[in-house]
């Protein structure tokens, strides 16, 4: 799962608005230059089923769909920014 996660740059992209507060599929296509609506719901998906975003969906018209982070997924997230500090170290020594 981690690794499947992290070879894709955009469950990284999807991961990170989440945690911004860009919680709406279509602010999140809007946010991120290349980023097609059939690829950011199969990340969603993909997210949803490892437990790392839960999905609310609310009845209203038209219909409103939010994600957020599951207890997990805030753990996760430390682990995400610790490798982005340690690619930073290392970018920043000149390795």
């Amino acid at each position: 799962m981690v690794e499947n996660i992290i070879r894709c740059k955009w469950s990284l992209s999807v991961i990170d608005l989440v945690k911004r507060g860009v919680d709406r599929p279509g602010a999140m296509v809007k946010s991120v230059e290349g980023l097609t609506t059939k690829v950011l719901n199969e990340r969603l998906r993909k997210l949803v089923r490892f437990g790392i975003f839960e999905r609310q969906e609310f009845a209203e018209v038209p219909p409103r769909v939010e994600y957020r982070l599951t207890s997990f997924g805030e753990k996760f997230t430390v682990l995400l920014d610790s490798i982005d500090a340690l690619q930073n170290d290392l970018d920043a020594n000149g390795r």
